[in-house]
């Protein structure tokens, strides 16, 4: 997911970069190897006037990197870095690197062209960056990269998972970018808007459905949000969800939010979070049954963990932890309990 927004931002940046006729160099890092805070994928553009967008590590290499990207501006020529933190843990967390980790960061220079990738940003579909790090290294320019996206992503597509692999000789880097999940927020409540801006920030596509329009001016949610002026009846039709949606339902009207509901149970959408007391869920859930059989494994109510929570922007929070505990498949508990590694993914 962060990998998604955050090169959505680099992007747009660099388009920024390109029409202001400014000088820019893209930090990426391109393998990993051990723990780490960031993974194959993460990017950090410095611009000529020192401007920053996205990161590379914990925030302790970014300095080392953007010493090397300022350098890349003024030669014209990539680079390639290692940083290795070492066996030591605490010394490698003070790197930014992980434990034991090893991070490989490609800075290059780069041009215009790098910019027309947000096309398939806003296509919203998977696509892939493949970056033939030879060449980038000895040359520069749009001649190293090319992008796929639909039949002609898939034979690159692997797991899912950016990296770096040989093909025919050549040390190919692979970015593979697929759009994050969408969080249908059903409300345009104050307490909505707290929900729709955190979410955005980890990632998530989100998109605020109301059938009140007063509660739906754009200027109340973050720039990237979808508002959408719907009633249940027609949600269906006007909002896209799939399997790997997630959708939070807080109109605080109770036939509203049963309607709602009611449409959602209808749509393969994973999650269905429902705000408020649990008697007012068990109501809920009760006209529902008498209609028919109720798939109640995808309905959280009450929504969010239990942290203790006072005031919406908590309750955000606490609704964005389930939300990403629901998507990576943990349960939530306290780090310190994690024997695992905390940066490595796939548990």
């Amino acid at each position: 997911m962060k990998q998604w927004f955050e090169t959505r931002q680099v992007l747009a940046a660099i388009g920024a970069c390109s029409r202001q006729g400014k000088r820019a160099a893209l930090a990426t890092v391109i393998r990993v190897r051990g723990s780490a805070y960031r993974h194959e994928g993460a990017k950090l553009l410095v611009g000529e006037d020192d401007a920053i967008t996205g990161n590379v590590s914990g925030g302790c290499l970014e300095e080392d990197v953007r010493e090397v990207a300022r350098r890349v501006m003024a030669t014209g020529t990539a680079e390639r870095r290692s940083y290795c933190g070492g066996a030591n843990e605490i010394a490698a967390w003070d790197l930014g690197v992980g434990c034991e980790g090893e991070v490989e960061i490609l800075i290059e220079p780069v041009d215009g062209a790098l910019a027309g990738a947000q096309s398939l940003v806003d296509a919203e579909g998977t696509f892939v960056i493949v970056t033939d790090v030879a060449r980038a290294l000895a040359f520069t320019g749009a001649t190293a990269r090319s992008f796929m996206s639909g039949a002609d992503a898939a034979p690159w597509i692997g797991d899912g998972t950016s990296r770096l692999e040989i093909r025919e000789g050549c040390e190919l880097f692979v970015d593979v970018l697929a759009p994050p999940p969408r969080l249908l927020i059903v409300s345009g409540g104050d307490d909505a808007r707290h929900l729709a801006r955190l979410a955005e920030a980890v990632g998530f596509r989100v998109v605020v459905a109301d059938h009140r329009p007063s509660l739906l001016a754009p200027d109340r949610f973050p720039p990237g949000t979808r508002i959408v002026e719907t009633d249940a009846a027609r949600l269906g039709e006007r909002v896209m969800l799939d399997a790997q949606s997630f959708a939070v339902v807080m109109t605080h009207h109770f036939a509203d939010d049963t309607a709602y509901v009611r449409a959602l149970l209808q749509s393969p959408v994973q999650y269905i979070g429902l705000l408020g007391p649990r008697q007012r869920t068990d109501r809920i859930l009760g006209i529902l049954r008498a209609e028919g059989t109720v798939e109640e494994s995808r309905i959280f109510g009450p929504v969010g963990l239990d942290i203790g929570t006072d005031g919406a922007e908590q309750v955000a929070l606490a609704v964005v932890a389930e939300l990403l505990a629901v998507r990576s498949g943990r349960r939530p508990r306290s780090l310190r309990e994690r024997s695992a590694p905390i940066h490595t993914s796939g548990e």
